[in-house]
């Protein structure tokens, strides 16, 4: 807590970018505990709510570019080399891609709300060469209803118990450390699905 607390928004709005960019990275814990900062009044809740998105947007821009950039002749190659790290398979990147086709657009609304696809989901938009401002639509709309639910959360509890810290600040550690080993365990045991 003191960490997101010592940040500041600056610090919320990077841990934001990064939550999109490395796999292990929770927004729930990020937009909790700063919630509960509003709480006791370290922070304004619209004011997170808007940071929280803004960082989503850029973080999700990078494997959109990637997606538009590499296309798919080099994507798949990409995904075969860095897929263990990422804890992408070239099978998620299509079966994201068939969603992706089938819906369009919205599809991007709806994975923000998912804990695994929110990012592999930019991939595709990218590789179909979504417009940039319909794909940061998409990605703002989502992603500000879904931090906008964390930052309620974080508030309700921030507000009602006056001794959470005791509480969330070790659930959350036990919850990031689970998800780190749950991450190293998935990259040592890692075997790619025959083609």
């Amino acid at each position: 807590m003191g960490m997101v607390l010592g940040w500041g928004y600056w610090g919320i709005f990077l841990l934001m970018v990064l939550e999109n960019v490395i796999p292990p990275v929770p927004s729930e814990a990020i937009m909790g505990m700063a919630g509960i900062g509003a709480a006791r009044g370290h922070f304004d809740p619209v004011l997170l709510v808007l940071i929280g998105t803004l960082g989503t947007v850029l973080g999700n821009l990078f494997w959109w570019e990637i997606g538009r950039r590499l296309g798919y002749e080099r994507l798949q190659p990409f995904v075969a080399r860095w897929g263990r790290w990422l804890t992408v398979e070239w099978h998620d990147v299509e079966r994201f891609k068939g969603y992706f086709d089938r819906w369009g657009g919205p599809t991007i609304f709806v994975f923000r709300f998912m804990p695994f696809g929110r990012t592999i989901i930019s991939l595709p938009a990218g590789l179909m060469h979504m417009p940039f401002w319909k794909f940061c639509l998409y990605t703002a709309a989502g992603s500000a209803l879904w931090n906008a639910a964390l930052v309620g959360v974080g508030y309700g509890l921030g507000a009602a118990v006056a001794e959470i810290d005791r509480f969330v600040t070790p659930a959350i550690v036990i919850g990031v450390v689970a998800m780190l080993i749950f991450y190293i365990w998935r990259v040592l045991t890692w075997k790619p699905r025959a083609a």
